[in-house]
């Protein structure tokens, strides 16, 4: 059944891969899973998500949660970062809609993580503000090192970050309401890394300051407000790492 609760902030993206040097899909559309090990309504919408990060328009993450591992299985991908991130957005909105399977659609939106068509209502009717990935992110990689650059966002608050991502994580899963089932979850959050966000500003980060267990992507973001209280995507980009 759909599982809710309460949750908080960090910020993100990601997915398809890219060569070096990259050359980006226009994004579209930011993502963002909010999942969990123990929820027996979740696997749809895992492999939604999945569907989804095939489209090299999309930027797609897997944010598992942990608040549902009292019920007979602990989540072995969750992240307290995850379901802080997740309580922020609802902190903004100021609904209290924390849940599973949710999906937050340009840091503005949210909806039933399993369904395909408000999920792409949802992509069309965040675009409407025009802030939402106004602002261009590129990158490359080589010698070890994720180059990024980010455009003008004048003088919007903002924050980027890099989250090291994972394509695909396979989990057998054997308590709980998903006993028995084993489900791929795609671009999962790993790692996080905070950068200055100063606007049209170029930035180098060395790949082992990523680098975490299945790491093999990263994806860079650049959200209106602040951790506790994130806001609009403005810009995300996602390379793949050698």
């Amino acid at each position: 059944m759909l599982q809710r609760s309460f949750a908080y902030v960090v910020v993100v993206a990601c997915t398809s891969a890219a060569t070096l040097p990259i050359a980006h899909a226009q994004t579209r559309a930011t993502l963002e899973l909010f999942t969990s090990q123990g929820c027996s309504s979740c696997p749809t919408a895992d492999r939604l998500l999945g569907e989804f990060a095939t489209d090299p328009s999309l930027v797609t993450i897997t944010l598992p949660i942990d608040y549902w591992d009292y019920l007979g299985w602990k989540d072995t991908l969750a992240d307290p970062r995850n379901t802080a991130r997740q309580r922020g957005y609802s902190k903004v909105r100021g609904d209290r809609e924390v849940y599973t399977p949710q999906m937050v659609v340009n840091g503005s939106h949210h909806v039933l993580g399993s369904d395909k068509s408000a999920i792409e209502h949802m992509i069309t009717k965040s675009r409407l503000n025009q802030a939402v990935l106004s602002v261009p992110v590129t990158l490359s990689v080589a010698g070890g090192r994720l180059s990024i650059a980010v455009g003008e966002h004048g003088d919007l608050p903002a924050e980027v970050w890099v989250v090291g991502l994972a394509n695909a994580v396979t989990v057998a899963i054997k308590r709980g309401e998903n006993k028995g089932k084993t489900i791929t979850y795609h671009n999962v959050a790993r790692s996080w890394l905070k950068l200055d966000a100063a606007s049209g500003k170029s930035l180098s980060v060395p790949l082992q300051d990523i680098n975490a267990e299945g790491v093999n992507s990263a994806a860079v973001i650049v959200q209106g407000g602040t951790v506790e209280r994130p806001g609009p995507v403005l810009g995300a980009a996602v390379a793949a790492l050698p």
